[in-house]
C-alpha cells in the first residue's frame, strides 16, 4: 500500500500525511510541482522528526509518476467528491496506491480519468469535503484494515 499525494499546496497537511505513514509503514509518493519546497531540510524545518522512518518517492511530474506507477502494475484509487463508491463498500488489494489531490483544486480531469478506482467519503449534506490529512487517514485505515496491513 503507498500514499501518493498530488501536487500538494500545504506543507503542514504533507507533514500530517507524512507523519501518518511513517507511523502505518506506508510509502508515500510525491507528485510534483508542489505549493512549497519539497524537500528533507523543509521537511524538517517544519518540524517532522518522523522523516526518517517514512519512505518518500518524489515525481517531477504526473507524468513521471504514471510511468513509476505503470511499470510496477499497480492499481490507483483516487480519492475525490465524484466517486459514487465509497471507501468501506471499496476492496482494496495490498499493491494499491491511494491518490489524493492538492488542496485547492483537487485533481485535474486527466487525473481523475487516469485512476482505476475512485473512492468517495460519505458526508452529510451541503458539506463539500474534509481536510485532505484527515481524508487520507480515514481512507488509508481503512484500506490497511481489509489488506491486513495494519500494525498489531
Amino acid at each position: 500500500m503507498r500514499l501518493a499525494l498530488y501536487q500538494p499546496d500545504i506543507p503542514q497537511n504533507t507533514g500530517t500525511m507524512l507523519r501518518l505513514c511513517a507511523c502505518l509503514a506506508v510509502a508515500v509518493d510525491i507528485i510534483e510541482p508542489a505549493g512549497f519546497p519539497v524537500s528533507d531540510r523543509a521537511f524538517r524545518r517544519a518540524g517532522l522528526d518522523y522523516l526518517d522512518a517514512v519512505a518518500i518517492t518524489r515525481h517531477v511530474s504526473w507524468a513521471a509518476f504514471e510511468a513509476a506507477r505503470r511499470a510496477e502494475g499497480r492499481r490507483l484509487v483516487l480519492a475525490t467528491t465524484r466517486a459514487e463508491t465509497s471507501y468501506p463498500a471499496f476492496a482494496f488489494a495490498p499493491g494499491d496506491i491511494l491518490l489524493v489531490g492538492r488542496e485547492s483544486a483537487g485533481v485535474p480531469d486527466d487525473v481523475h480519468d487516469a485512476a482505476d478506482a475512485r473512492v468517495t467519503i460519505p458526508m452529510h449534506n451541503g458539506l463539500r469535503s474534509l481536510n485532505v490529512a484527515v481524508a487520507a487517514g480515514m481512507i488509508l485505515g481503512e484500506a490497511l484494515r481489509q489488506t491486513g496491513g495494519l500494525a498489531v
